[in-house]
């Protein structure tokens, strides 16, 4: 059985690779590599799998995962610049797919590891990248 908790956050970023030069970063990377930054509402989907506890009824407390997803992602990056204001993006270049796996990596020390994780992270209505730890 697999479970969802949607969350969203707001956050700013920049890609941009500093072994670059401004013109290969604004080729690669387009409207992307906007020096003053640019922002996603972002939709995080977690889905936890594991079975069904017969005294809850649950896979997982969903509100429990709530607050995990709070502590872990929407504190620390909710209305920040993911570049300026992250250290986890020190040295890394916050595309979706990294932000994903950022995510993924912090929510699995929280979540027990009987637990299966993927997570689905929206960038844009259009674009989403999908990881499950592989």
């Amino acid at each position: 059985m697999k479970v969802c908790r949607r969350e969203t956050f707001n956050a700013a970023h920049r890609l941009n690779n500093p072994a670059w030069s401004e013109e290969k970063n604004a080729q690669v990377f387009g409207l992307c590599n906007n020096p003053n930054y640019h922002g996603h509402n972002y939709v995080l989907e977690t889905w936890v799998e594991g079975d069904i506890d017969p005294e809850t009824g649950y896979v997982i407390d969903l509100k429990i995962l709530s607050d995990i997803i709070s502590r872990e992602v929407k504190d620390p990056f909710d209305h920040r610049n993911l570049n300026l204001d992250c250290p986890e993006f020190a040295g890394l270049n916050p595309s979706a797919e990294n932000i994903a796996h950022v995510i993924w990596h912090k929510l699995r020390k929280q979540i027990d590891p009987k637990y299966k994780l993927e997570i689905r992270l929206w960038e844009t209505d259009r674009n989403s990248v999908f990881f499950d730890g592989n």
